[in-house]
């Protein structure tokens, strides 16, 4: 294969709105005649470093870079504060970091937007009373209900000593990139195609969850506008047929399980139709140029998704192709327009998963596996139907992640980093991995007894030993959003056993083998209790250990977190949630979400 068939397409925003900036508020002493003179310069080069900081570490999801911005001068009072807060609104910031390494009238300088997170980092030094500032400032913002981020250095740094201790690019990088997932969600849609999906809960669209706590507006679109735009030909005719040419070489079909089997022909224009659905879904969310120039204006505009669901089931999959190849390429950061960055898309309209696996994706830059929650399996289990016992990360059981939609063709764990199994963002991804990825997958023809409209179905096995993050979103009535988090691995099985255990279900489905790391108490005593515990039937996954990032961002969103087994030590949130307790931290988190309310419902 050439690499010509997976370009790199360069980093850009497919969505209305720029990305959101990063706005660094250097504050001062405003005494003058001494004071305030004899700390411009070491202020503003506390923020000219943060600024290089997160410029040279972090990058959007869509591989474009991180912009700071900082106020023109120090801010020493409310005139200057409200130059600063002119400044970031015509600047489009949707972050924001306060510095100083001395004494400020607190509430003066303060950050006042009601929406922006904030954190204030105070330079750990003795000649001057950073630290009491921080304090200062921390108490202020409590007060106000501006839940505010501390950041202080562990060590005492001497006043010349301008570098950015570890523990401090730690906790400003975490900020600023919870922060920044928070303000790229602001004002971009959901788009919900379909309605309810065989009765799943998080299919009920709720419009007060995405307004109140993500600040996004919900699109819906009856699943009836892709038969529109097939059967009118909205859509790129000659993308098509490049897409048609792409897919037959390198999405090669698997075990056909059905007893009654489809002719060669209608396999073929299910074929032709899952390839018009995926490019009619996506011009849906992003829109299309091309539409406008063959005379569909409004179809060329798109509905400004971030994210989408497709109910599929049964509507749409008693009769026509089901949904699964258009949500395994979309979810996937390539297709035949080359290496891209993913979509995200929910199978079974599940917007709550779907939620989920867009922390995921801001946070870490990868794409997201979608899966059932399906199977606990206990090593007695195991051992009573393989006769084989568990061993290494599985021996404590294991549980079956499996979906026949959303799961991520780069879930095959073909990437690699440092010679191991991985999922990376697109800018990093080969044309070999993504080549390795596509030959790990078949396409196996759709069950008929579930889809009777036929389609495809991806079937994979996700390589072993890469480090997981499950999550979720639940809606509880009387306590609003919840979030769940569970850290593991992937577990690779002796094939003998992977092969009886998998064709206990659905063979023709993706797999991945889970298992969660356990603390020995509450919700992870057991692998059986992680899974008793999981409140819903679907789970978001991410590479990589992401829980703690995940905690940060439902911190600023307000969203508790009912379930995690991240190290205490790593939990960062607002400095006011200390005031709701310092000994349990869950409950605390609980009644300080409860107390400031979702970030966008004032």
């Amino acid at each position: 294969m050439k690499n010509e068939n997976f370009k790199m397409n360069l980093p850009q925003n497919r969505l209305r709105g720029s990305m959101p900036k990063v706005g660094i508020r250097p504050v001062i002493d405003g005494r003058r005649k001494g004071v305030r003179e004899s700390l411009e310069n070491q202020t503003m080069k506390m923020a000219k470093n943060a600024a290089k900081l997160i410029s040279q570490s972090l990058t959007h999801s869509n591989g474009l870079p991180v912009e700071c911005v900082i106020a023109d001068t120090c801010i020493g009072g409310v005139a200057e504060a409200a130059e600063c807060r002119e400044k970031f609104n015509r600047e489009g910031v949707g972050v924001s970091l306060t510095v100083t390494p001395c004494w400020c009238y607190g509430t003066e300088v303060m950050d006042t937007d009601p929406i922006l997170p904030k954190a204030v980092w105070g330079f750990n030094g003795t000649e001057r009373p950073g630290a009491v500032y921080l304090a200062a400032a921390l108490a202020g913002y409590s007060q106000m209900g501006l839940p505010a981020f501390s950041i202080y250095g562990h060590d005492v740094q001497d006043m010349n000593d301008d570098s950015v201790p570890g523990d401090v690019k730690e906790k400003i990088l975490r900020f600023v990139k919870a922060g920044l997932a928070a303000a790229e969600m602001k004002n971009k849609s959901y788009l919900s195609i379909g309605s309810v999906s065989m009765g799943i809960a998080g299919s009920v669209v709720d419009p007060h969850f995405f307004s109140d706590y993500l600040g996004m507006r919900n699109e819906f679109v009856d699943m009836t506008e892709l038969v529109r735009r097939m059967d009118e030909k909205i859509y790129d005719q000659t993308e098509f047929e490049t897409a048609l040419a792409w897919t037959k070489k390198f999405c090669k079909e698997g075990e056909d399980k059905n007893k009654i089997k489809s002719t060669r022909e209608r396999k073929e224009k299910e074929w032709e139709t899952v390839v018009k659905m995926t490019m009619i879904v996506r011009d849906l969310m992003i829109g299309n140029e091309r539409l406008n120039e063959l005379g569909f204006g409004e179809e060329a505009s798109g509905h400004n998704a971030i994210l989408s669901g497709f109910q599929g089931q049964r509507h749409w999959t008693d009769h026509f192709p089901n949904g699964d190849f258009l949500e395994s390429i979309l979810n996937s950061s390539f297709d035949w327009n080359g290496i891209r960055s993913p979509f995200v898309v929910a199978t079974e309209n599940d917007s709550l998963n779907g939620v989920a696996m867009l922390f995921g994706y801001l946070l870490t830059n990868t794409s997201q596996i979608f899966s059932d929650v399906r199977t606990y399996w206990s090593p007695a289990a195991v051992k009573r139907v393989t006769g084989k016992t568990l061993s290494g990360k599985a021996q404590h059981g294991i549980i079956h992640l499996i979906n026949s939609g959303s799961t991520t063709l780069d879930g095959t764990g073909k990437q690699r980093i440092k010679n191991k199994p991985a999922m990376k963002p697109f800018w990093e991804i080969t044309p070999a991995e993504a080549e390795a990825c596509l030959a790990a997958t078949k396409w196996c023809p759709a069950d008929l007894e579930y889809f009777r409209g036929g389609g495809y179905s991806s079937q994979f096995l996700t390589e072993g030993g890469m480090p997981l993050t499950m999550s979720r979103i639940n809606l509880v009535k009387g306590l609003g959003p919840v979030l769940q988090i569970a850290e593991g691995y992937s577990v690779d099985l002796p094939k003998d056993v992977d092969q009886t255990l998998q064709r206990r279900t659905d063979r023709t489905w993706p797999t991945t083998w889970f298992a969660p790391i356990l603390t020995g108490k509450g919700a992870f005593k057991d692998v059986y209790s992680v899974m008793a515990n999981w409140g819903a039937n679907h789970g978001a996954i991410s590479y990589g250990h992401i829980g703690d990032k995940l905690i940060t961002l439902a911190s600023m969103l307000r969203i508790p977190v009912n379930m995690h087994n991240v190290a205490e030590e790593n939990i960062y949130r607002p400095s006011a949630w200390n005031a709701f307790g310092t000994e349990n931290l869950e409950g605390a988190d609980f009644r300080a979400c409860g107390n400031f309310g979702p970030l966008y419902h004032k």
